[in-house]
């Protein structure tokens, strides 16, 4: 009889198990993809794409054709819960699933409720899909009839500074081309601390506090925004800053329903995981990506994470299918952050070191469309 290994997500860390399980088949193995969406974004690319650098096309992975390669199953659908003692996913419109192996990879996405406001008037970066949604309304808005508008961003992290730098990039291009002014758009940063990339080198920091500058980006540092309404928000210090188009980017968290799952999370409401990517209190499950927290290391939430964990979570849900010993996967101590500025320029940083350049956005790029090419048929081994 077939066992069955569900898939929950189609994040980073699943596109390669479905890549892997393609290449090398489990004929006793029935595979199930549920997803929300059908086109799953790569993260590192979304700035191009914002920029006007890469079409839609370039920074998605259809996984309908990955799915069918896998043999798999694919459910476009959002999951509600998980049934633990009975082995079974409760999808939101599709009967409820059983398992034998599941694997969790459904990412992280910033946390509005925590401030009054945000929910109702910003839109995050993640899901990816409202953000473009939301972009594209921009886009053809402005394109009828440029007007002044202020465009924030909350979160000084790399992901909020690549996005807004892109949007900069992208609608200043548009002014051009409709000759207006560049200055009809304004770009603000609201930061918690005193400078953007917190958790970079001083180096890095100092790099995007001068290019921000340069770039005629407001930078709003040591700001804890405290609420929002409608045109506005406010932080702790006591100032208020007027917006026309809010994104948020500040610390990710974790889908709300896992709090009723009963499976073992940490603090911020990640799922707990060992070394071999299997929850501590439910061997069955696995989690990878933003969505996990591994208990022996800890590490900054990074999709880096997320593509260097797939070959492993592969390896293991196969093992775990099979009752065969599992693989101790364990991440990188500092690894490689390649941020994008807008233009075809980008900054190199790990741990201590720092480099920046065209050439390190052509490195990026080169890297960037190498792992795409890896997911789109015909499929190839590593």
């Amino acid at each position: 009889m077939a066992r069955e290994l569900l898939l929950v997500g189609g994040g980073h860390s699943h596109v390669e198990v479905l890549r892997r399980f393609a290449l090398a088949p489990e004929p006793d193995v029935r595979l199930t993809l549920i997803s929300r969406d059908r086109f799953t974004p790569y993260s590192g690319m979304l700035p191009g794409y914002l920029a006007g650098h890469y079409a839609f096309d370039d920074v998605h992975i259809d996984l309908v054709p990955l799915a069918e390669a896998a043999g798999a199953r694919f459910l476009r659908d959002s999951v509600d819960g998980l049934d633990l003692a009975a082995q079974r996913v409760i999808p939101h419109d599709h009967s409820p699933l059983t398992y034998d192996r599941l694997s969790l990879n459904i990412g992280a996405s910033p946390q509005l409720t925590s401030v009054p406001g945000a929910a109702e008037h910003a839109t995050p970066l993640k899901p990816i899909d409202g953000l473009n949604a939301r972009w594209l309304a921009l886009l053809e808005r402005l394109q009828q009839r440029p007007v002044r508008k202020t465009i924030m961003m909350v979160g000084g992290g790399a992901g909020g500074v690549e996005v807004l730098l892109a949007m900069q990039q992208r609608l200043q291009h548009l002014c051009r081309e409709r000759g207006v002014p560049d200055g009809l758009l304004r770009f603000c940063l609201v930061t918690r601390g005193p400078r953007p990339l917190a958790t970079h080198n001083a180096r890095v920091q100092r790099h995007f506090s001068r290019l921000l500058t340069r770039r005629g980006v407001a930078l709003h540092s040591d700001a804890e925004v405290v609420s929002v309404d409608a045109d506005q928000l406010h932080t702790a210090d006591g100032r208020t800053l007027a917006y026309n188009e809010l994104l948020w980017a500040t610390q990710a968290g974790a889908a709300a329903w896992l709090a009723d799952t009963g499976l073992a999370l940490d603090g911020a409401g990640f799922i707990r995981v060992d070394d071999h990517l299997a929850s501590i209190s439910h061997p069955h499950v696995f989690a990878a990506g933003d969505i996990a927290s591994m208990v022996n290391y800890r590490r900054e939430k990074a999709g880096v994470h997320a593509v260097r964990q797939g070959p492993a979570l592969a390896d293991n849900l196969r093992a775990s299918l099979h009752d065969r010993p599992l693989a101790r996967y364990r991440p990188q101590r500092r690894h490689l952050a390649l941020i994008s500025t807008g233009d075809r320029y980008a900054v190199a940083s790990r741990g201590p070191w720092s480099w920046s350049g065209d050439w390190v956005w052509r490195w990026k790029d080169r890297i960037d469309r190498r792992f795409m090419a890896r997911y789109r048929p015909p499929l190839t081994a590593p």
